[in-house]
């Protein structure tokens, strides 16, 4: 079971603290595998960014306004939650296109672009007792440190996205925690 909430009236600034075991559980209450989402500023400091490329880079990773996901699995690999870090990238991306059929998206590993313009930020990362996914989608181009793309520019509302793409997710969990439980198990010779 995947537990699921957009914070609709909820206001915090992505600053890479998120990434902890058991933030959703203390803050939001939700107890075990979970996704949130909300919308607000990014701004993530070398102290919290996790990215080891993006650290030697002295990439920033700021944008003043974001669609959040935060996501924590438990029992789960960070193999697994790369695979499901870039099938969550996808459901963006097929619901961008169902929200606004004339924007074509391309996804490289797990992020966005729109005509080479960066959509999206993502990573995935081990916890003690977790695995955790962050995911955002710019909703406006403003304080970007490169060239992007937002939902502005393709009037989309952020907060309809969320929703959508919380319960697309959450169907295509429990679909794959279903089709983990019909399978018969191989016996060796």
């Amino acid at each position: 079971m995947l537990k699921t909430k957009h914070l609709l009236n909820h206001f915090e600034v992505y600053t890479g603290e998120q990434m902890k075991s058991l933030w959703i559980y203390f803050n939001h209450g939700l107890v075990g595998n979970a996704l949130v989402s909300w919308v607000g500023p990014c701004l993530v400091t070398n102290q919290e960014m996790l990215d080891g490329e993006d650290l030697l880079a002295g990439a920033k990773i700021c944008g003043d306004k974001m669609v959040h996901f935060v996501m924590e699995l438990f029992d789960e690999s960070l193999v697994t939650a790369v695979c499901i870090q870039r099938l969550l990238a996808d459901l963006v991306k097929k619901k961008i296109s169902e929200m606004n059929p004339d924007v074509i998206l391309l996804r490289d590993g797990d992020d966005l672009y729109f005509k080479n313009k960066k959509l999206s930020i993502s990573i995935a990362a081990p916890s003690l007792r977790s695995v955790l996914i962050h995911f955002a989608i710019n909703v406006t181009n403003s304080g970007t440190p490169v060239e992007t793309a937002s939902l502005e520019d393709f009037n989309i509302d952020p907060h309809d996205l969320a929703s959508l793409v919380l319960n697309d997710f959450s169907k295509e969990w429990l679909s794959i925690k279903e089709a983990s439980f019909k399978v018969r198990g191989v016996l060796s010779c």
